[in-house]
């Protein structure tokens, strides 16, 4: 995986997605226009990491938000010992870079209220552990469905986007093991956030 290439790739798409955004905003005569929201992630902040989303409304959907996002974090012991397999062995793991697009369906209207949707991610791990020098990299695919609540607490573009989903991931290069040691990578993954919005 050539992260020059997927970062290119993604300023390119973040570029067109702010470009066409700018372009609907002048269209102030058309009751409906394209829309661009932003969305961060403030778990990942306070783990070492950054989680921001774009998301695009196309013009003429009511319903429809796609998007993308990067994002990175340092994973709490929490989530590496819910693994019983990896619990109490010492092992620090860091998301290092993630690459995600998604779609998502709003039941009421975009950005309001009950909405489920998908996310295809690649994503890169380094793993480390306490009895072992050295580190080991790896790097996975996860289709992810998952569902949640908008919720807009004030007249102007803020919201607040509490979701969980479930998804399946798979190892696509690198290695899960470290020494005479085995990260165990299950392929199920769960998952709970809360995403802070703004649509413009």
């Amino acid at each position: 995986m050539n992260n020059l290439i997927i970062r290119k790739s993604t300023l390119i798409i973040v570029i067109f997605l702010i470009s066409l955004g700018a372009f609907a905003q002048k269209d102030k005569q058309k009751q409906s226009k394209t829309e661009i929201s932003v969305e961060i992630d403030p778990a990942t902040f306070g783990f070492e990491g950054y989680g921001i989303h774009l998301r695009l409304k196309p013009k003429n959907s009511e319903h429809l938000l796609v998007g993308i996002g990067v994002y990175a974090m340092d994973l709490p012991n929490v989530l590496v010992d819910f693994n019983k397999k990896n619990k109490g062995k010492g092992w620090n793991v860091r998301l290092d870079q993630g690459y995600s697009v998604f779609g998502e369906h709003h039941f009421s209207q975009v950005n309001k209220k009950w909405f489920v949707g998908a996310q295809l991610a690649i994503q890169e791990y380094k793993i480390e552990n306490k009895t072992i020098v050295g580190s080991e990299k790896l790097t996975n695919s996860l289709l992810m469905a998952y569902g949640g609540y908008t919720w807009q607490p004030f007249d102007f573009g803020l919201y607040i986007k509490p979701w969980a989903g479930i998804g399946y991931s798979s190892t696509l290069s690198g290695t899960n093991t470290l020494g005479d040691l085995e990260y165990d990578i299950a392929p199920v993954t769960m998952f709970t956030t809360l995403h802070l919005g703004y649509t413009f």
